[in-house]
């Protein structure tokens, strides 16, 4: 699993059957250590209604197919969970209530 941060949606109306319906957004991969962007962004089927801005988790290969929506479906990349708070060493270092926070 990674962390990482919804930065666009993508719109594919040419797909495979098996992704009919399912909700695709560009993920943008996080280094928790540092707070920075972490590769280049990707493109992942969102399993929990993320929305752009939102700290999401997000697993890749088999693990990306092991969902209720996902199971089966050609995909490598799935957001699994959207997170309200991350604490390192005893400080928080994000918090979804906190308006307008990003980490890069």
């Amino acid at each position: 699993m990674q962390m990482a941060q919804v930065v666009g949606t993508v719109v594919a109306t040419q797909k495979d059957p098996k992704l009919v319906g399912q909700k695709l957004q560009l993920v943008q991969p996080l280094d928790i250590l540092t707070q920075e962007a972490s590769g280049k962004p990707l493109v992942a089927v969102d399993t929990v209604g993320a929305g752009i801005g939102d700290v999401v988790m997000i697993v890749g290969g088999s693990s990306a197919r092991q969902t209720s929506q996902t199971a089966s479906s050609p995909v490598d990349l799935a957001i699994v969970s959207i997170i309200d708070q991350v604490e390192v060493g005893g400080n928080t270092v994000y918090d979804r209530r906190q308006e307008g926070q990003h980490w890069w």
